[in-house]
């Protein structure tokens, strides 16, 4: 007697990507961060968080020095989208940036480091584990990185580089001014939040070398003489 086994069905898999509404409540329920309204999903910033928004080129550099320094590096959200860094800073460093600038003596050069602050919106990257497309470490170098694929297919969805931590209060990684001086703040103790004018020296310090990197590139391809003035 012949008996037929009937084939397998397998159970339909969970979408690696989640949907538009799963990702706004991650971050409204887990984290408790607001979010904009309409499609894609961007989270208000200035109420839980400022941004500062520089190359990833520079931001890679100057988490890479923070962490050799004294763990600075380490703790706070970081994200990535279309080779651009965004760190996550204490709400109300934006205001603070032109003048941290200043005193740091950056105020005079045109540096490519934006702040955003109350009333920016910023792309929510999707929540870790999501499958983003691409590696979104710092060690291969962003140039040499595949983009993501957005949600519609297109290239340079927004990535968590270091994904905020569900079940914690977001502002206590967040670099802020009140650790100056604090011992904490100086050796880079998790217990505190780092210093933001260290950060923003470092991460200053880093975009203007990869501006003098890419001018003297440029000067170099046009078999142009360099000239210091």
């Amino acid at each position: 007697m012949t008996r037929t086994v009937a084939p397998s069905v397998p159970s339909p898999r969970r979408p690696l990507t989640p949907s538009d509404d799963e990702v706004r409540l991650w971050y409204e329920n887990a984290l408790g961060w607001p979010t904009a309204p309409g499609m894609p999903v961007r989270l208000a910033v200035g109420v839980r968080f400022d941004v500062l928004d520089v190359p990833a080129e520079a931001g890679c550099a100057a988490l890479e020095r923070l962490g050799r320094s004294g763990g600075l590096g380490r703790g706070f959200p970081v994200a990535l989208r279309e080779g651009r860094m965004r760190l996550l800073v204490a709400a109300g460093s934006a205001e603070e940036l032109p003048g941290l600038l200043e005193w740091l003596d950056w105020g005079a050069l045109a540096l490519d480091l934006v702040a955003v602050g109350a009333g920016g919106l910023m792309d929510a990257p999707w929540p870790p584990g999501a499958d983003a497309g691409g590696d979104t470490g710092c060690d291969a170098g962003p140039a040499a990185r595949p983009l993501p694929l957005g949600r519609d297919g297109s290239q340079g969805a927004a990535v968590w580089l270091r994904p905020p931590e569900p079940g914690r209060e977001a502002e206590a990684s967040l670099p802020t001014l009140s650790a100056m001086g604090t011992r904490g703040g100086a050796r880079g103790d998790r217990d505190v939040p780092p210093d933001l004018v260290r950060l923003v020296n470092t991460v200053a310090t880093q975009v203007h070398r990869v501006r003098l990197r890419r001018a003297c590139a440029a000067v170099r391809a046009d078999g142009q003489p360099l000239a210091f003035s």
